[in-house]
């Protein structure tokens, strides 16, 4: 019978717990060294069944995950973990096809990484991730830059102008809200604005859009606020 083992730095109570699902020593390592420098507390784990153990022991904040384990594919790592538990899951991975992002996406990673990848972007995603699970709104509204959107009152304001949008334009940038900074594939959107039915149809999501960011960017060629995951999807960039 085989232990899988885990392994993990000396918790500090009041820093972010961060879970390092990989198999590769050199990464798990750097990481590490990067991740204890900038205050967090570091989990480890070398393959699929050791890192659903430390999910389950550790209750980290945040999970980074390989896809390309040794034992479990991370795809099923993370249908597992979402079984019982909405912790973010960033995917960090050398498999760089579109294919392989959206199924991480879909089976319910909140972003992903391909390797080899920039510290500040690593920090800054990690930030992001724990702003969504740790933030407490005590009033529906949420603001980025120039950008407020008054999610009790459907009031969609940039720099206190008023925009007026049409019903299913204001249906997307809700959903990008609530999810904000996370990367909502293609397919997630079109099924919670549209329906099943439109999962074949992604032209009509781009023309909205485009439309949606005509009312709401300084310059639509160049958006601030809907960033494009090219082959994927759309994330509201939370400031």
């Amino acid at each position: 019978m085989r232990i899988y083992e885990v392994t993990y730095c000396m918790n500090t109570e009041n820093l972010p717990r961060i879970l390092v699902i990989d198999d590769e020593l050199a990464i798990r390592r750097f990481l590490h060294t990067v991740l204890s420098s900038e205050e967090f507390s570091l989990h480890e784990a070398e393959n699929g069944h050791a890192g659903l153990a430390a999910a389950a022991a550790f209750r980290p904040d945040v999970i980074l995950l390989d896809l390309g384990l040794p034992d479990l594919d991370g795809i099923e790592v993370i249908k597992r973990i979402r079984e019982w538990s909405q912790v973010p899951i960033i995917v960090l991975s050398v498999r760089d096809r579109e294919n392989d992002k959206i199924d991480a996406l879909d089976a319910g990673a909140d972003d992903y990484l391909t390797k080899p990848f920039g510290v500040g972007e690593l920090l800054a995603r990690i930030r992001a991730a724990l702003r969504r699970s740790l933030q407490e709104i005590p009033e529906p509204v949420f603001t980025s830059n120039d950008l407020q959107v008054d999610l009790g009152s459907r009031r969609v304001t940039v720099n206190d102008a008023d925009i007026a949008l049409t019903p299913t334009e204001y249906d997307i940038l809700r959903l990008l809200v609530t999810h904000a900074g996370k990367v909502m594939t293609h397919t997630q959107i079109l099924k919670q604005i549209w329906g099943i039915a439109y999962l074949e149809q992604p032209h009509v999501l781009r023309v909205n859009v485009s439309n949606l960011r005509r009312k709401i960017e300084a310059d639509p060629s160049r958006p601030r606020h809907i960033i494009t995951e090219p082959g994927v999807g759309y994330r509201l960039k939370q400031e």
